[in-house]
């Protein structure tokens, strides 16, 4: 997950956005998905496939539409909003709530199962990661699709660039959750990537992939201080 954070009375990371990180706590409510094991938390709205292995594991949430931002506050997944109910009897993701849909395990962290949904307030921190960014790139060539995880700092990604060893930087676009599409064809060259977090800070991460990297490779560069 790529992944804002934030705190809800205890510390959870969530790579997600929409808040800066000087605007203090804000409420919202929680309820919780997925089972007690998290395993119904897999895959979701923002690409991250298995979260067990991306190391976010059971620290995970899907957003409502108001904390969402179209994807590029991704957390782990969306919650989709529901009109067919009211906002205060099951259509908790409705606009404009800000509602977090937390995994199992988090949710029983801050209040007991029986509970269902309960009050929280929250408040936007920085992220901190082990490890550097990592880049996984799938596709074909003049379609390189870079899965963007393990993301610190603001832990929101809202801009990426892209630079072969023959090439200059070339602005990519957002496809779908935190996949980054360019349409070159950059085999054979060693990648750079620039990637720019919701606060304005930048990464640049130079030659990250060697010349013989391939499609489903998975690389690491640097990271946000």
């Amino acid at each position: 997950m790529s992944p804002l954070c934030f705190s809800l009375a205890v510390l959870f990371l969530f790579p997600s956005s929409s808040f800066g990180f000087d605007k203090g706590w804000m409420d919202a409510h929680a309820t919780f998905y997925g089972g007690g094991d998290a395993s119904g938390t897999m895959g979701g709205a923002c690409g991250y496939g298995n979260l067990y292995s991306q190391g976010y594991g059971t620290n995970t949430a899907a957003l409502s539409t108001a904390l969402f931002n179209n994807g590029l506050s991704c957390a782990t997944n969306f919650c989709p909003p529901n009109n067919a109910l009211p906002n205060n009897a099951g259509g908790w993701c409705n606009p404009p709530l800000r509602h977090f849909d937390l995994s199992q395990p988090i949710f029983q962290q801050i209040a007991q199962y029986k509970a269902g949904i309960v009050p929280v307030s929250y408040r936007r921190v920085p992220c901190r990661k082990k490890g550097g960014i990592r880049f996984t790139i799938n596709g074909h060539s003049y379609f390189n699709l870079v899965l963007i995880t393990n993301v610190g700092g603001a832990g929101d990604v809202h801009s990426v660039s892209i630079k072969g060893s023959r090439t200059a930087w070339q602005s990519m676009s957002r496809n779908w959750g935190q996949n980054w599409q360019s349409n070159s064809n950059l085999n054979g060259q060693s990648l750079s990537f620039k990637v720019t977090a919701s606060d304005g800070q930048t990464a640049v991460c130079n030659d990250v992939a060697p010349a013989s990297w391939s499609f489903g490779q998975t690389f690491t560069g640097g990271q946000f201080s």
